[in-house]
């Protein structure tokens, strides 16, 4: 998610000043006071089989906790298959809405003469989410959301939360606004920082009137009975990788977990999001997009036992989207 798209959450759902309140989304579910709650996310299942192979390694050899999946995507049945053999991993639907890489292409599951203004002249979706904010309609947004959500139901999968590839919903406060409809319509949890929101606006600089326009959303959440995220994390993506320790799956895995355990230590209380791209790349790789190293660095962080161990000294709890709605329902 860029922090521009982030800027526009600020002009989304003029719902007035929210309520003020000492307590975390974390506390309000039943952690306990203070609690640093984490889910470790996995972004970009079923892009390609690097990418399965990665997530399905983060999930169940290493410490991330949740995923979510592209389902516009080729390798989706692979990993749909997976979710049906461990019923129990937390998976999401990750709406897709562009088509980023120069040669391989997606396209929308609606039908391409449903959402024209979702196209380019290929007919796949649009490269960048400035050009799908140009020419796509939010009509035509909320039509796409929900034919994923609809093959995903179809092929026997039921996420447990909504977020987004690129950070394309939140283009447009229309786009947003469906979106959140959406998952409050399904009541599926979606992913927006709507808490104290500390590492965004750290990283967006964004000040306290902006970050109140955020906790509006999240109270719009709340009052829905959806569990709220407090803080989201999405700066991995950009931590770039030197090109001397690229080619080293030691030193990358010193060095992606280094700059995870760094990021921990910033967690405040409550709930917060950490977005990753654990991918475990072949030769093949290289061809679809050149951010093999950072993210093959992150499925190594992911199972560095150096990490886990960190975790635990910072006195961590690692959750899921899934235990989230449980909460929820109870509080």
């Amino acid at each position: 998610m860029s922090l521009r798209i982030l800027l526009l959450l600020l002009f989304a759902f003029q719902l007035g000043k929210a309520q003020t309140t000492d307590s975390t989304y974390a506390e309000r579910l039943g952690f306990p006071k203070g609690a640093k709650v984490l889910i470790l996310h996995v972004d970009d299942a079923g892009m390609s089989y690097d990418s399965n192979e990665g997530a399905v390694a983060a999930l169940t050899k290493g410490v991330a906790t949740s995923c979510s999946v592209m389902m516009p995507c080729p390798w989706v049945p692979a990993f749909l298959r997976f979710l049906k053999e461990h019923p129990s991993i937390d998976a999401g639907l990750h709406l897709t809405l562009t088509s980023e890489w120069k040669d391989y292409r997606w396209g929308p599951l609606a039908g391409k003469p449903a959402v024209p203004g979702l196209v380019d002249t290929a007919g796949d979706f649009w490269a960048s989410v400035e050009e799908v904010a140009e020419h796509a309609s939010a009509e035509e947004v909320d039509k796409e959301m929900r034919a994923q959500l609809q093959r995903a139901e179809r092929m026997g999968f039921q996420p447990t939360h909504l977020d987004t590839h690129m950070g394309t919903v939140y283009a447009t406060p229309v786009f947003l606004e469906r979106y959140v409809r959406l998952g409050i319509e399904k009541k599926i949890p979606v992913m927006l920082p709507g808490g104290h929101a500390t590492l965004i606006q750290a990283q967006t600089h964004f000040s306290n009137e902006q970050i109140q326009q955020i906790r509006n959303i999240g109270k719009l959440l709340w009052n829905a009975g959806l569990p709220v995220l407090d803080d989201l994390h999405n700066d991995s993506y950009g931590w770039k990788v030197p090109g001397a320790i690229a080619g080293d799956d030691k030193k990358l895995q010193a060095f992606k977990t280094q700059k995870y355990r760094e990021a921990i230590r910033m967690l405040k209380p409550g709930i917060t999001m950490m977005i990753m791209h654990c991918t475990a790349p072949t030769d093949v790789f290289p061809y679809i997009s050149d951010s093999g190293p950072v993210r093959k660095g992150d499925l190594l962080a992911m199972l560095d036992p150096a990490l886990k161990k960190a975790i635990q000294t910072e006195g961590i709890i690692l959750t899921t989207w899934r235990e989230l709605k449980q909460r929820r329902a109870q509080h």
